[in-house]
């Protein structure tokens, strides 16, 4: 804009100054009003959907990652958003949390399958030292709970896994790891911590597409009696951040599968689903 318009149109170097100002006060109190979220375990499977998803509502959200090697930070591109930390040593995750409003946890201990013949049986698995799921599922978590309590952080969304009601599941059975109870320990202490939390525990997890399917809502392993016992991991992201937005998922945990791609109506009113949930553990 040329200097002889600027007066002509009776704006003046003063009012372009005060419109800029107003833009960027604006735009800064924009961003103070969307809240922060940190996903955990941002590198695994599901974390990766939950936290490109995120990224991609950055209307919405601001986002942040935390995964445990730099190896994994540029798998999923390595933005400056994602911080490298290991949940079992408390104080190498304080920062990350800082400044957090949300939490969306997605940490898990991975059993690996030793080498094995077909022919001389069944596969056996082992977790590597110190990650086993006491060290990971349980002491990993609980510091990253107590982290976001002593943050001020508003609300924390779990996932777990469906099975945590009997002791003698067959995962417990993986590498003499008990991943459920030690899961099921995690999420009982978040549910006693005070911070409002969301627990979701998926069924089988898929690596089919998302947002095709019924979801259903359950309790106390009663899903895993049916035929309907798995969900896409693309839906549990989806869940996982429709929980942050209503206040109907906040201090409630529930089982989550799906309907097979083709059967019952897709999933649209997450408002009305968290609403269906009448159990706080």
């Amino acid at each position: 804009m040329q200097i002889n318009k600027i007066f002509k149109d009776g704006i003046g170097l003063g009012g372009i100054f005060h419109s800029d100002v107003q833009s960027s006060l604006f735009n800064h109190n924009l961003m103070a009003d969307i809240p922060t979220v940190l996903v955990t375990g941002a590198g695994g499977r599901t974390g990766q959907i939950v936290y490109k998803k995120l990224k991609e509502r950055s209307d919405e959200f601001v986002t942040k990652g935390l995964v445990r090697t730099a190896e994994s930070k540029e798998k999923i591109g390595g933005a400056d958003d994602v911080l490298v930390g290991d949940i079992r040593d408390s104080d190498s995750i304080v920062s990350a949390i800082q400044g957090v409003d949300s939490l969306v946890i997605l940490t898990s201990a991975v059993p690996r399958m030793k080498p094995f013949d077909v022919a001389a049986g069944k596969p056996e698995f082992y977790f590597e030292d110190g990650a086993y799921p006491e060290q990971v599922d349980w002491i990993g978590q609980k510091n990253q709970i107590d982290a976001a309590k002593t943050a001020g952080v508003k609300h924390i969304v779990l996932v777990g896994s469906m099975g945590g009601t009997n002791p003698n599941h067959p995962l417990n059975k993986l590498g003499n790891g008990n991943i459920l109870i030690w899961k099921r320990k995690a999420e009982q202490y978040l549910a006693d911590s005070g911070v409002p939390y969301t627990i979701i525990r998926a069924g089988g997890l898929q690596d089919k597409e998302g947002g095709v399917r019924e979801l259903l809502i359950g309790k106390d392993d009663e899903l895993l009696q049916t035929e309907t016992k798995t969900v896409p991991r693309a839906d549990v992201a989806e869940v996982c951040i429709q929980a942050l937005l209503y206040e109907e998922a906040k201090n409630k945990a529930f089982d989550l599968a799906s309907k097979p791609e083709g059967t019952g109506t897709p999933t649209k009113d997450f408002k009305s689903l968290f609403s269906q949930i009448t159990t706080s553990f």
